[in-house]
C-alpha cells in the first residue's frame, strides 16, 4: 500500500496537515500534542550529528534473536530520521539527575544575580529584591522550558530509534521503556503516546496490502506482536485503526475512478477484517464502523468472511492428494484463527478436493478421445485409480479417531457442483466408467476389489444406479458372448458333463446375471435361425445344428417354440396374407402350394400356424363387420355380412383345409370344442323344434359338406352382445326380405326363400355363437314380437276369455314356446296391476283388509307395491286406529299382524307407531278441550277415547291443564257415556283427577249438562 495516501507529512518539512474524519471531530488530546510538538518543532532546527547519546543501552540496537520474524516492510515507513533543535540537543544531552541539578543552579543563580544587580544600581533592599524576584522569574521560566521538552525529546529519539531498525522485530517492550525512563517521563505521557500511536498507525498502514492484492494471512500476528512491543493500549490502537479508516474512507470520496474506488473498498475491508482479528471480541465496542463510517453489521460480517475466504483458500491450495494429518490439523487450526465458519471451509475443502480430482478425470478424458494406441488405456484406468486412491485417503481419514480436529469437509469425493456437473459432461463420466469396467474384466473375471471401486466410482461420478448398472451389463454382455464364443469354438462346452454348471461358472465369475446370459442365448439362437430360414424351409441338417445349440445353451423347449413362432410365423404370416389378398377369385392351385410348403417347410406345428392364420383372417372379418355397422340401412348391412360369410366359405376354408394338409372336397372335421357346442339338452332340441326361424336355421345332414369352417371365429375378438345383435340383424334381414325404394317414397319388400337361412348358421359358426346363444336369439327376438301385439291387446290389464284366445292365436304365428308366452302374459297384467295398485295406495283408497284379500288371492304385493308405499300404507292405519274414537289399540294387531301383512320392518313399524301416539296424545287432549267449548259432547267422548289409545300405545304420565275445571268437566262428559272401568280408571289418572273429585263428579252422574241456549246453564257444571 502507498503509505504517502494515508501518513502526514515528515515534520522536517513545512506545517504539516492533520488529518480528521469528516464523521467525527478531532481528538483534541492527539492534536494538542501535535501542534505542540510541531510548534517547538519549527522555533529552531539544526542538525545535531548524533542522536543517540552514549547513554541509550546498545542491546536496544540489537534484534532478539529469539522473536518471530515479523513482516518485512519498507524502510521509510517511519519516516526519516527527526532533527532536534539546539535546545533540544541540549535538553537530550543531560540526564534527569543533571537537568533537575542546572535547573536548580539556574533559578538559584537568576535569584541571586537580580538581587545583585538590584543591589548594585538600585541602592536600597527593596530593589535588590525586586531585581531578585524578576530574574528569579525569568530563570523558573528558563528552568520550565528547560524541563517541558523532554517528552519532546523523548518523542524525537523514539521515533528515531524505531526509524533505524531494519526489522521491527528487534523491537521490545523493554527497549521502550528504557527510552522512557531514560529521560524520565511515563509512556503515559501526551508527547510520548502520541509518537508511539503513530508510529504503530505507520506500521499498520504498512503491513496491510493494497487494494488489488490479498492478504498473506501473518497480518494479524504481525500486527499484534509489534502492538505488544510497543506497549500501546487496546483504545489508543483502535484509535489509531479507525484513523486508518478514515483516511481510506476519504480517499475513496475523492476518487473519481471506478476501478480505483473498488480498490480503496477491497482496502476497507480487508481493515476491517484485520482489525476484528486483532482485537478480538472487543472489537464489537473498540471499533465503531457503524457509528463512523454509515457501515452494517451484514457488511462487516461481509468483509470477514470475504477475507477469511482468501486466506483460507490460500491454505488450501497447498493440499494435494497426499494430504496428512498435521496438514488437515493445521487446516482447522488455521481456519479458527481467521473466524471463517464451518460451513464455508467445509464447501472450499470440498472444492479442493474436486479440483483434484477433476484434473485426472480430464487427464483421462484427454487420452480417451485422442485415439491413441490401445496401450494408452492403461493410463486412463491409472488416472482413474490416482482418483479412488485419493477418495479412499479421505474416507480413512474422516473415519480417523481424531477426525475432530481436521478440516472441516473431509470425506467421499463427489463432482457435484463442479466441472463435470453438466449434462453434457455426463457423457464423458460415462466414458471414463466404461472404460474402467473394462478394464477390470480383462482378466476374464470380475475380482470383489474391481467390483468395490466401480461402486466408489459410481459415486463419485454421480451416476445413477440404472446408469452404471445398464453400463455395466453392456460391457459385461460384450465379454459373455466373447468368453461363450470362446467356449464354444474350443469345444469346451460341448464337453463338459453340466452345461448348466458350466454356463453358470461363467456368470460367476463375471458377476454377471443368469436371467441376462438366459436373454443371450435365446437371442444367438434367435440368430442362427434367423440365418436358418432365409431360403424359406428348414432342412433336417438345420434342425440338427439347432438342437444342438439348443442342447448346449439350455435353452427351455417353451422359449425354442417361441422363437420358432415368432421368426417362422412371420415368414408364414406373409404367405397366409397373400394368399387372403388373392380374394375369392385368385385362390388358385399355386397359392394352395404356397401355403401348404409354407406350413410344412418351416416346421411349424399345427396349433401355431392356426393362430398365425386366425390373427390374419379374422382382421379381415373385423373390416367386413364395420363396414355392415356402418351400413345405412338392414339390407345393406346384410349384403356385408353375407360377403363375409363367402369369404369364409370360398377362402378361409380353404386355406384352413391346406394347413391341415387335407383335402378341401372332403367335409371338414368337427373340432372338439365345436362338437360340445353342439351337444344340447332335450329343452333346447325342443326349442329348436318350436320356433319356426330356428328349424329353418338348422342344418340338415345333407349340407353338412357345404358347411364353411368354423375354427377361425371372433368370439374373442367382439363382446357377445355385438356378436348377438349382428346376427339379429341378418335374422330380420331373413325373416323381412330385402327392402327396396322407389321413387315417390314408397318401399317394396321382396322375400327371401329358406337358403338364406342356410347362410344364417354360417354366420353364426363365424361369429362363435354357441346353440344356447343362438336359441336366446331366435327366442328374443320372437318374445319381442309376441310382448308388443299382446300389450296391445291388454292394454287394460284385463284378462278375459276371448282375448286369451286371441294370445294364443298369436303364439302359434309367432313360433313362441307356451311357457315364454305366458311369462310374458303374466308380466304385462302384473305391470298393470301394480301400477292400479301404487295408485290405490297413494290416494288412500287401499286399506289394510283389502291388501290382505289380495294376498290370499295369491297377489305378490312385495314386488307391486314399493316399500315407502307400504311404509305409508302402515303409518295411515295406525293413525286411523288413533282417531277411530272408540279407545281400542290391539297390540298383537298393530305390531305383529299389520307389519306382517305388509311386509315391513317390525322395529321400524314399532318407531313409526310411538311418534304417532306421542304426537296424538297431545292433539287429542287439545281437541277434547276445544270440543267441550264448542258444547260438543260425542266429540268429546271421540276424542278422549283417542286419548286413552294413544295412552295404550305409548303409557303416559298425567297431564297438565292451565284450566282444571275443564278437565273436570271432559271427565264428566265421559262418565256419562258408561265407559268401561279401567278406561274411566285410566282417563281419571291422565286428567290428574283425585279419587274425592271423582266420587264428588261420580255422584252427580245423572244431572244434565246445560246446553248452549241458556246463560244460566253454566252453573251447572261442577266448577
Amino acid at each position: 500500500m502507498n503509505t504517502s495516501i494515508f501518513l502526514t507529512a515528515s515534520p522536517s518539512v513545512a506545517q504539516p496537515k492533520v488529518l480528521f474524519s469528516p464523521f467525527l471531530p478531532p481528538n483534541p488530546l492527539r492534536l494538542s500534542t501535535t501542534l505542540a510538538y510541531h510548534q517547538s518543532h519549527r522555533r529552531r532546527r539544526y542538525r545535531i550529528s548524533t542522536i543517540r547519546s552514549a547513554s541509550i543501552p546498545t542491546s536496544l540496537s540489537a534484534s532478539s534473536s529469539s522473536d518471530q520474524p515479523i513482516k518485512a516492510i519498507k524502510p521509510d515507513v517511519f519516516g526519516g530520521k527527526k532533527e532536534l533543535t539546539g535546545f533540544q540537543a541540549l535538553v537530550d544531552a543531560m540526564s534527569p539527575t543533571v537537568r533537575i541539578a542546572s535547573s536548580a543552579l539556574i533559578f538559584a543563580g537568576a535569584i541571586a544575580a537580580g538581587y545583585g544587580l538590584g543591589s548594585k544600581f538600585g541602592g536600597s533592599r527593596n530593589v535588590a529584591m525586586g531585581g531578585a524576584v524578576a530574574l528569579g522569574t525569568a530563570g523558573a521560566g528558563v528552568a520550565y522550558a528547560l524541563n517541558s521538552c523532554v517528552p519532546e525529546v523523548a518523542a524525537v529519539n523514539l521515533h528515531n530509534y524505531v526509524a533505524d531498525f531494519d526489522d521491527p522485530a528487534a523491537l521490545n517492550k523493554e527497549d521502550i521503556e528504557v527510552i522512557a525512563n531514560r529521560y524520565g517521563i511515563s509512556k503515559q505521557n501526551e508527547a510520548f503516546n502520541a509518537e508511539l500511536c503513530d508510529i504503530y498507525c505507520r506500521y499498520v498502514s504498512s503491513i496491510l496490502p493494497p487494494g488489488n492484492e490479498d492478504l498473506k494471512g501473518d497480518e494479524v500476528e504481525t500486527i499484534i506482536k509489534f502492538k505488544n512491543a510497543l506497549g500501546i493500549d487496546d483504545p489508543d490502537a483502535a484509535a489509531m485503526h479507525m484513523e486508518i479508516g478514515r483516511r481510506i474512507f476519504r480517499q475513496r470520496l475523492e476518487t473519481g475512478d471506478r476501478d480505483a474506488d473498488l480498490e480503496q473498498r477491497r482496502a476497507f475491508q480487508k481493515l476491517i477484517y484485520v482489525s476484528t482479528l486483532v482485537f478480538g471480541e472487543a472489537s464489537s465496542f473498540l471499533l465503531p464502523w457503524k457509528r463512523v463510517f454509515k457501515v452494517t453489521d451484514a457488511q462487516v460480517e461481509l468483509a470477514v468472511r470475504d477475507n477469511a475466504q482468501r486466506l483460507y483458500g490460500f491454505k488450501v491450495k497447498s493440499i494435494g492428494q497426499d494430504v496428512n494429518v498435521d496438514q488437515l490439523v493445521g487446516l482447522r487450526e488455521a481456519q479458527l484463527a481467521y473466524r471463517l465458519s464451518d460451513e464455508l471451509a467445509e464447501d472450499m475443502f470440498k472444492e479442493l478436493t474436486r479440483k483434484l480430482v477433476e484434473e485426472n478425470i480430464s487427464t483421462a478424458l484427454n487420452i480417451l478421445k485422442s485415439r491413441t494406441r490401445a496401450s494408452e488405456a492403461t493410463r486412463i484406468v491409472e488416472e482413474l485409480n490416482k482418483v479412488l486412491k485419493f477418495n479412499n485417503l479421505l474416507i480413512s481419514l474422516k473415519n480417523h479417531p481424531e477426525a475432530n480436529r481436521f478440516a472441516r469437509g473431509v470425506g467421499p469425493v463427489s463432482l457435484l457442483g463442479g466441472e463435470y456437473d453438466s449434462d453434457r459432461k455426463i457423457d464423458d463420466l460415462k466414458l471414463l466408467y466404461r472404460a474402467y469396467v473394462w478394464d477390470s474384466l480383462s482378466s476374464g473375471r470380475m475380482e470383489e476389489d474391481k467390483l468395490t471401486a466401480l461402486n466408489q466410482l459410481r459415486n463419485i461420478f454421480g451416476l445413477g444406479m440404472r446408469e452404471a448398472e445398464s453400463i455395466k451389463l453392456e460391457v459385461t454382455s460384450k465379454v459373455y458372448r466373447r468368453q461363450l464364443a470362446q467356449a464354444v469354438s474350443s469345444g469346451d462346452l460341448a464337453a463338459a458333463d453340466s452345461k448348466a454348471a458350466y454356463l453358470q461358472n461363467l456368470c460367476e465369475e463375471l458377476q454377471f446375471d443368469a436371467e441376462k446370459a438366459v436373454e443371450i442365448h435365446e437371442e444367438i439362437y434367435r440368430q442362427k435361425l434367423q440365418q436358418a430360414v432365409a431360403d424359406g424351409a428348414l432342412s433336417d441338417e438345420v434342425v440338427k445344428v439347432l438342437e444342438k445349440l439348443q442342447i448346449m445353451f439350455c435353452i427351455p423347449r417353451e422359449t425354442v417354440e417361441a422363437a420358432h413362432a415368432d421368426i417362422c410365423g412371420s415368414l408364414f404370416e406373409k404367405v397366409v396374407k397373400e394368399a387372403i389378398a388373392a380374394g375369392v377369385d385368385g385362390y388358385d392351385a399355386e397359392i394352395k402350394k404356397s401355403v401348404r410348403k409354407a406350413a410344412f417347410g418351416l416346421r411349424l406345428t399345427r396349433e401355431v400356424a392356426m393362430n398365425i392364420a386366425s390373427k390374419a383372417v379374422r382382421k379381415i372379418f373385423i373390416s367386413y363387420i364395420q363396414r355392415a355397422r356402418a351400413a345405412g340401412s338392414r339390407t345393406e348391412s346384410a349384403k356385408e355380412l353375407k360377403k363375409m360369410i363367402a369369404f369364409n366359405s370360398l377362402v378361409v376354408t380353404e386355406l384352413v383345409a391346406d394347413i391341415k394338409g387335407e383335402s378341401s372336397d372332403t367335409p371338414p372335421a368337427e373340432p372338439p370344442v365345436e362338437k360340445e357346442e353342439k351337444v344340447v339338452d332335450e329343452g333346447e332340441d325342443e326349442e329348436w323344434e318350436l320356433l319356426q326361424s330356428l328349424r329353418k336355421v338348422r342344418p340338415g345332414k345333407e349340407s353338412l359338406a357345404k358347411k364353411g369352417q368354423t375354427e377361425i371365429n371372433l368370439k374373442d375378438d367382439l363382446p357377445e352382445r355385438d356378436r348377438t345383435d349382428l346376427y339379429k340383424t341378418y335374422l330380420l334381414y331373413c325373416i323381412t326380405g330385402e327392402v327396396t325404394n322407389i321413387p315417390l317414397g314408397t318401399q317394396f319388400t321382396t322375400k327371401k326363400d329358406d337358403s338364406e337361412y342356410v347362410l344364417l348358421n354360417q354366420l353364426g359358426g363365424i361369429l362363435g355363437l354357441t346353440s344356447k346363444e343362438i336359441v336366446e336369439v331366435h327366442r328374443s327376438l320372437a318374445e319381442q314380437a309376441f310382448r308388443q301385439k299382446a300389450e296391445v291387446i291388454l292394454a287394460d290389464g284385463q284378462l278375459t276369455k276371448a282375448r286369451i284366445e286371441q294370445l294364443n292365436e298369436l303364439q302359434k304365428d309367432v313360433g313362441l314356446p307356451p311357457q315364454y308366452a305366458q311369462k310374458i302374459i303374466k308380466g304385462i297384467t302384473t305391470t298393470k296391476m301394480a301400477a292400479a295398485l301404487e295408485t290405490a295406495v297413494a290416494q288412500g283408497r287401499l286399506s289394510i283388509k283389502e291388501i290382505r284379500e289380495l294376498r290370499e288371492a295369491g297377489v305378490e304385493l312385495d314386488t307391486m307395491i314399493s316399500e315407502s308405499l307400504r311404509e305409508n300404507l302402515f303409518k295411515k292405519t295406525v293413525d286411523s286406529i288413533f282417531s277411530s274414537g272408540t279407545g281400542e289399540f290391539d297390540v298383537e294387531e298393530v305390531y305383529e299382524k299389520i307389519p306382517k301383512d305388509l311386509n315391513i320392518n317390525v322395529e321400524k313399524a314399532k318407531r313409526v307407531v310411538h311418534d304417532l301416539a306421542r304426537s296424538r296424545l297431545s292433539n287429542s287432549l287439545i281437541q277434547a278441550v276445544a270440543l267441550l267449548r264448542q258444547r260438543n259432547h260425542t266429540g268429546v267422548a271421540s276424542s278422549l277415547n283417542d286419548l286413552l289409545a294413544c295412552d295404550k300405545a305409548v303409557p303416559s304420565t298425567s297431564l297438565t291443564w292451565e284450566v282444571p275445571e275443564e278437565l273436570a268437566d271432559l271427565y264428566v262428559i265421559y262418565l256419562k257415556n258408561d265407559p268401561a272401568p279401567e278406561k274411566l280408571s285410566r282417563l281419571q289418572y291422565l286428567l290428574n283427577i283425585s279419587d274425592s273429585t271423582a266420587e264428588a263428579l261420580q255422584a252427580m252422574k245423572d244431572r244434565a249438562l246445560p246446553n248452549g241456549n241458556a246463560a244460566a246453564g253454566e252453573e251447572e257444571f261442577v266448577f
